[in-house]
């Protein structure tokens, strides 16, 4: 590795993974989801979370040549079941109330040429399986954060120009970056920058606005807010009382959708990575909550594979505001990791809503969440839509409407 100070970087930025992004108490178990080209930020997480106070640190390693191994050669009903051993784990990890961590740095193209009827069907018997562990994590039972790692591939495609060491640096540079590792204190910098969205999301709670009107020369759409929505902006509390950031970087102040009442169309403006793909210009058209046409440049299959998921795969989940002059936006790069991506632009998401994102949700059955209007899936994409042309009304319950976004950031 050539980038200067790099591994006093890295050791902060373990640091501030464990101190800030789950914030391991003493006694807690934690799991570390990692690749195997990760060694180095795996070892000194490991080492962060016990100095912490962790009682037990469980690594899952994961290495892309397998995974593509596996979805092109295992027989397609494997595909459609999950092993009794990785349900048992799903469960120990809710019962244990885990500090999850999921370091993300894999080929945005890792699974291209594979059927995309064998990675729908893998990831839907997964999705039912394990959806104890995605229940726990989208109501905060739990602590979790996302967060990222530089790989080649994965830089070679954000840097083409590059040779593979030099993309390799530029891409630790930038997540380095946005991560606010380079500040004289990066626990304070990210305290500084959640209170100042917390400001945001104040606001917005406050308005309480009964819907959002989205327009840019590509989008025209009416999405429905459900009634004592709330938005988050980037600290969360876990049901222990335990503060934590999900995501590392984070631009957004987000809600939930209500799935009901979504009217009219939505492209992308950012390219989306997803099930090993990278899919552009995506259309999305709703009518009364529910997606009625998709479009694509390519690949459209797997989107309606997507869709085909379960029945709220075809709603919205979660409404995010991120101003198009954030620092990633600002940064010019497409990093075609949606972690990144989605912080560089409004986004919405297909599938699940946090319970959180109304009052006493997490509280309430999926079936008291559905009457609310917030949408149940085991599913959960995001998709960017922001542009510098965006603009964005919030609407009272009289009608009145507010400028909330103009040309792509707050309008206040």
């Amino acid at each position: 590795m050539t980038l200067p100070n790099f591994e006093e970087k890295l050791a902060r930025y373990a640091h501030l993974i464990v101190k800030m992004g789950v914030n391991i108490q003493p006694g807690q178990t934690a799991i570390l989801y990692i690749s195997v080209t990760q060694q180095k930020l795996a070892h000194l997480i490991v080492a962060e979370a016990y100095a912490a106070g962790a009682s037990e640190v469980l690594v899952k390693w994961n290495d892309e040549y397998l995974t593509r191994q596996f979805l092109q050669h295992a027989p397609l009903k494997r595909l459609e079941t999950t092993p009794k051993y990785q349900i048992a784990e799903a469960d120990y990890i809710v019962a244990k109330k885990a500090a999850r961590i999921s370091v993300i740095s894999e080929d945005p193209d890792a699974l291209n040429g594979l059927l995309p009827e064998r990675i729908a069907t893998y990831q839907s018997s997964r999705g039912k399986a394990l959806q104890q562990v995605r229940q726990a994590t989208q109501n905060n039972d739990l602590t979790w954060t996302v967060v990222a790692a530089a790989d080649e591939a994965w830089a070679k495609k954000v840097f083409p120009e590059l040779a593979p060491q030099k993309a390799v640096d530029r891409l630790w540079e930038e997540i380095f970056k946005t991560c606010r590792i380079d500040t004289k204190d990066p626990l304070s910098a990210w305290q500084e920058h959640e209170q100042a969205l917390q400001k945001r999301a104040a606001w917005l709670n406050q308005e309480q606005f009964v819907a959002l009107h989205y327009t840019s020369p590509k989008t025209d759409l009416i999405v429905g807010l459900p009634k004592d929505h709330h938005w988050e902006a980037a600290g969360s509390v876990s049901q222990e009382k335990i503060k934590f950031l999900a995501n590392m970087p984070t631009e957004e102040v987000f809600t939930a959708a209500d799935s009901r009442h979504i009217d009219g169309y939505v492209t992308s403006t950012k390219p989306l990575s997803y099930a090993g793909h990278i899919l552009e210009d995506i259309r999305f058209t709703f009518k009364d909550g529910q997606v009625v046409d998709v479009q694509a440049k390519d690949h459209v299959e797997i989107l309606e594979h997507l869709l085909e998921t379960d029945a709220g795969a075809r709603s919205l989940g979660e409404v995010a505001l991120v101003p198009d002059p954030s620092p990633i936006s600002r940064s010019k790069i497409t990093f075609y990791n949606t972690l990144f991506d989605e912080n560089a632009s409004n986004h919405f998401a297909l599938g699940s809503a946090y319970p959180f994102s109304i009052q006493g949700g997490t509280d309430m059955t999926p079936e008291e969440l559905r009457k609310h209007g917030l949408n149940i899936s085991q599913t959960h994409v995001d998709f960017m839509v922001g542009s510098n042309t965006m603009n964005i009304d919030g609407i009272k319950a009289d009608g009145t409407k507010i400028p909330v976004f103009r040309q792509g950031d707050w309008a206040n």
